[in-house]
């Protein structure tokens, strides 16, 4: 009697789909795997991201460092990132003629700068290592069967299989389709978002970047949830990585309070107000008869610095010495703890991220398979995890659909 070769479904053609599958067919030629995309075009994502320049992965190389960079999913990707990490998609992408380039924040993308660079490479790795990938196949239903799988899709076609990675992103269907299975969906809000803030200090400021901040949310209970980093003025209020930092690790209670909360920001960090005030005196004392507007003492941009002074009610012919102990402590307060309300979020770009999804609990991390419906696999956005800007969640898709097709690439098993 003849084996039937392995049948193995992927569904969703995106970057952790397209690499699960490359992997699979490539570390299990005998098998048949079958990309499924619900859209025309795949990796679409993968198109738009880094600004049509694909972030493709951070140039960060320790484990325990790696897994600091995720909000939600970092302690169970710590042993999946010591089997494959940056240095290894870096590898990955060097052995298909694809160099990448590390820029001054670590973010890492193809020399070309051209995002069109990895989708070409994804597709011909795919049909190299003979991945059939079917476009516009949009799946309706997931049967766990006693001899696998059975897989609906719209059109009204059944395909059948004894294995599927789901890799579909944040998908409301495949959410669906999980908890049919078995899992637990933990509710999936979004991530990594800017924040929208009406305030006549930020008025017309738009374009104004400082190089670091301090962000903190307020009135969050215990938990304290703050960044450092770059901040840029928006025409809708602030962005910038810290602030989508911020929005990653705080997604949940933004959410929870509709988007309304305190932000307190410290515009000079490492200042605190005490090191703050003695460096204005100590300007005050030096240069008593220059203007106060004019002359801006610290690492500001001179248009912010004059809206600080201006919004405190001192005029622009205000000199130095002419600056009361009063006034001295309201500019020290505005630039150390400067409250603003945010009002709403805004979008990244085109880019789209959720935390939320598959619960983790119920993933096996060493091969990426179900705990609750053996043969089936996850990898990617469809699970509970999210990055925050800068090449961590394609890293993630990249490790997740790495193992998934090494697991799915292990000898046949019967489905119960």
């Amino acid at each position: 009697m003849v084996n039937k070769p392995l049948q193995i479904v992927v569904i969703g053609g995106g970057a952790a789909g397209f690499f699960g599958a490359i992997t699979c067919a490539t570390s299990h030629p005998q098998a048949r795997v079958l990309l499924l995309e619900a859209g025309r075009t795949p990796l679409a994502k993968v198109r738009i991201s880094g600004g049509g320049r694909c972030n493709v992965t951070h140039h960060c190389f320790d484990p325990a460092l790696l897994v600091q960079q995720y909000p939600r999913g970092g302690k169970a990707l710590r042993g999946a990132f010591s089997r494959f990490q940056p240095q290894d998609t870096i590898a990955w992408f060097a052995r298909r003629g694809v160099k990448l380039k590390t820029e001054a924040d670590g973010r890492m993308f193809p020399v070309t700068d051209n995002s069109e660079t990895i989708v070409n490479c994804l597709l011909k790795a795919a049909a190299d290592a003979g991945v059939i990938l079917r476009t516009g196949a949009k799946v309706e239903k997931i049967q766990n069967e006693e001899a696998g799988f059975t897989i609906q899709l719209k059109d009204g076609e059944t395909l059948e299989c004894n294995r599927v990675l789901l890799a579909t992103g944040s998908n409301p269907h495949a959410y669906q389709w999980a908890k049919e299975l078995g899992h637990t969906i933990i509710p999936p809000v979004p991530s990594l978002f800017t924040f929208n803030i009406n305030d006549a200090r930020l008025k017309d400021l738009a374009g104004a970047s400082v190089e670091t901040v301090h962000l903190r949310l307020l009135e969050t209970g215990k938990e304290k949830i703050e960044q450092i980093g770059p901040l840029l003025i928006t025409h809708w209020g602030l962005s910038g990585p810290a602030v989508l930092k911020l929005s990653a690790w705080g997604a949940r209670i933004l959410r929870d309070r509709n988007y309304q909360m305190s932000l307190q920001i410290n515009w000079l960090p490492p200042h605190t107000p005490e090191t703050l005030r003695q460096l204005l005196l100590d300007y005050k004392a030096q240069f008593p008869k220059r203007s106060l507007a004019a002359h801006c003492p610290v690492s500001l941009p001179k248009r912010l610095w004059q809206r600080f002074v201006f919004s405190l009610g001192i005029n622009s012919e205000t000199t130095w010495a002419e600056l009361s102990k009063k006034a001295l402590t309201a500019l020290v307060e505005e630039l150390t703890r400067g409250r603003y309300a945010i009002t709403g979020k805004g979008t990244f770009k085109e880019e789209f991220v959720t935390c939320g999804g598959i619960d983790l609990k119920e993933v096996n991390f060493k091969t990426m398979e179900s705990r609750k419906c053996p043969a089936l696999y996850f990898a990617g956005e469809i699970l509970d995890i999210d990055g925050v800007t800068g090449g961590f969640n394609f890293q993630s898709a990249w490790t997740t659909g790495w193992i998934a097709g090494q697991s799915n690439a292990l000898p046949n098993k019967v489905v119960h």
